[in-house]
């Protein structure tokens, strides 16, 4: 017998899904891949609940179904809020919960002819995610990971006192279940996305609630027969979650497009915008304490030898190696930026002087002199280096950003005229002995 009445609330989620994945397809990343994953779960849970009255063993695995992918459904949600989620580890603890938590369902489903077995998973349960944890001990320790050690230690022993019950205690072992999956996913939604936005705020209320309906939902029974709640009721909670996670999707598009609107896609850097704006910010924070700022415009000298001969793909690779590689040459508190298709610019702030400056275009001159080996491809770009220091050179940013540009067009002018490659003012400022 196929209960129509659920039919509206399969529609309902159906349609809610539909509209989470428009919205997810704007934001291809492996959490909103298993967010879509598992509300296709839920769906799946409403469809098999329609045949939750059928008679005979089609029921029971309608039930079995149904309860199965609400409990899948949570354990996504939940691992897709683990910081840790690419290490393999987590991977076996989630799949030893995911069965663990079927066979017990199942075993749950088909009766007390298998009680010993009943018994021996819901240890497993708990013992599970503790042996694995204690295993892992020395190579990895988290709180997150003990919290939901403990949490589940907490539902074997519940499962344990439950289960038996002569009356409703299978139904009160599949609340705790879920009650402990779908608090799990609040507990790891409010420890990833503590920002405070209003997304998280509703997508941590919504897992509570839909946590409380486990607990709620039993308690009337028990206390309170008379009282009757629709269905409905009961699924509110789903699509708060549901309303809460496209608000974190859209919060998330609109921080990545601030991103890239300050960011250079392909290396990360800080692009011309964002550039400007910290050189202005340095050069009023020097000219309030009366300090130095250094600009240094890195242009690279063989870089379209390269796309040309070698490929783009290659190119992309360079660009990123030595984003990285000047990065790693500064300090914190200084800037690289992307600021042109091979041209990188750095501030260096204080304390910072002429000669430090100088030392610094020299290493990174001499390290883009050097070979670089770009997967099975070695390339040799060698720069051009511009070095303007703030007031010596120039009192504003216009001025300081000319003054930089000219001298590097100075030296890689003078490098394609044979003569050296080390920029004047580099080579003026070098002791004899660096040692």
């Amino acid at each position: 017998m196929i209960n129509w009445s659920r039919l509206p609330d399969v529609g309902a989620v159906a349609l809610l899904t539909c509209a989470f994945a428009s919205v997810a397809q704007h934001n291809h990343t492996p959490v909103s891949r298993l967010w879509l994953t598992a509300w296709v779960m839920i769906v799946l849970h409403f469809l098999a609940f329609m045949f939750l009255d059928t008679p005979g063993i089609c029921g029971s695995l309608a039930l079995f179904i149904g309860i199965s992918t609400l409990v899948w459904a949570g354990m996504l949600f939940m691992w897709s809020a683990v910081p840790y989620r690419k290490q393999h580890f987590s991977q076996w603890i989630v799949a030893a919960q995911m069965l663990s938590g079927t066979l017990y369902i199942g075993l749950l489903i088909a009766g007390a002819q298998v009680a010993w077995a009943l018994t021996l998973t819901a240890i497993l349960i708990g013992v599970l995610p503790l042996a694995l944890s204690l295993y892992l001990i020395r190579s990895f320790n988290h709180p997150l990971r003990w919290t939901m050690t403990a949490l589940y230690g907490f539902l074997s022993v519940s499962l344990l006192i439950l289960q038996h019950r002569p009356a409703n205690g299978a139904n009160l072992s599949l609340n705790a279940i879920l009650f402990t999956v779908y608090f799990g996913c609040s507990i790891h939604f409010l420890y990833v996305h503590r920002r405070g936005t209003a997304g998280a705020f509703i997508t941590i209320a919504g897992f509570l609630a839909w946590a409380s309906v486990f607990v709620v939902s039993p308690g009337i029974e028990a206390f309170f027969p008379n009282v009757h709640l629709e269905n409905e009721v009961w699924n509110l909670p789903k699509y708060i979650v549901a309303f809460g996670m496209i608000l974190l999707l859209l919060e998330n598009q609109i921080e990545h497009n601030k991103y890239l609107a300050l960011h250079d896609e392909l290396t990360g850097l800080p692009n011309r915008r964002l550039f400007l704006d910290r050189l202005a910010s340095a050069l009023e924070r020097a000219r309030r304490t009366k300090a130095q700022a250094a600009l240094l415009v890195v242009d690279l000298d063989h870089f379209k030898q390269v796309n040309d001969t070698l490929g783009h793909h290659v190119g992309d690779l360079l660009l990123q190696h030595v984003s990285t590689v000047f990065a790693g040459r500064v300090r914190r508190s200084d800037t690289v930026a992307r600021t042109g298709g091979d041209e990188f610019s750095l501030i260096l702030e204080e304390p910072t002087s002429r000669a430090a400056a100088n030392l610094v275009g020299e290493s990174l001159m001499q390290l883009l002199n050097d070979p670089i080996q770009i997967g099975s491809h070695q390339a040799q770009v060698g720069a051009s280096v511009g070095i303007a220091v703030f007031p010596d050179d120039a009192q504003d940013l216009e001025s300081l950003c000319i003054a930089a540009d000219l001298r590097m067009y100075d030296d890689k002018h003078g490098a394609a005229d044979n003569a050296a490659p080390v920029d004047s003012s580099i080579q003026g400022a070098l002791p004899a002995d660096p040692a």
